[in-house]
């Protein structure tokens, strides 16, 4: 079964949405030039509205390890997605002083760039076009992935099945494409999630 994180909850409403819906994680974004960006003492907050079956995980870019570490420790999170030029010496880092799983995300403009990502020590990757840009990368590279992934850049509720039935990916992410002029919407939440869930009943019959 595809696991769904819905990212950049910046709302009482967003948790409302998800609590609705219970994907299987939210994503809470502290990276500060984002702007979806929110301060640790309103994640923490967030994660005591949030349904306790939704994981969430802290995407930071190259942020030092001491304010990550502070983060983890506060239960605002329960997994670090690291989304920016930290070395695989700086995942491991990370792993070992958090003792929380760590997803490292991967920029994806070549095959090249699949090999790189494969070689990762983190507990799981990220394939995305980018940070944040909405859009996706050519799904072929897809092929050549011989370990568990989530997939990020470009998903709607329109293509997400697709990429799902032909993929199957560990876990799908999106942001930018359940939202509506910038802001999470329900609606859209909603048929992403179906949308995801519709390719589990079909493997299930």
């Amino acid at each position: 079964m595809t696991k769904i994180k819905i990212c950049g909850i910046m709302r009482d409403e967003d948790c409302g949405y998800l609590n609705e819906f219970i994907p299987d994680y939210a994503g809470f974004i502290f990276a500060k030039s984002s702007r979806r960006y929110i301060a640790p003492q309103k994640a923490l907050e967030f994660r005591g509205k949030l349904d306790r079956r939704i994981q969430t995980v802290g995407v930071f870019v190259d942020e030092d390890t001491d304010v990550i570490c502070d983060i983890a420790r506060s239960g605002a999170i329960d997994a670090v997605q690291l989304h920016g030029s930290e070395t695989d010496g700086q995942v491991q880092r990370v792993k070992a002083l958090t003792g929380m799983p760590v997803i490292k995300a991967y920029t994806i403009r070549t095959a090249a760039d699949i090999e790189n990502a494969l070689a990762s020590s983190a507990d799981m990757l990220l394939l995305d076009n980018g940070c944040g840009t909405g859009e996706s990368f050519d799904w072929d590279y897809l092929e050549d992935v011989d370990r568990l992934y989530m997939l990020a850049g470009g998903l709607t509720p329109e293509n997400v099945e697709q990429a799902v039935r032909k993929y199957c990916p560990w876990c799908v992410d999106v942001s930018t494409g359940v939202e509506t002029d910038g802001i999470k919407d329900c609606d859209k939440i909603r048929r992403f999630i179906n949308a995801v869930r519709s390719q589990e009943q079909l493997y299930n019959v």
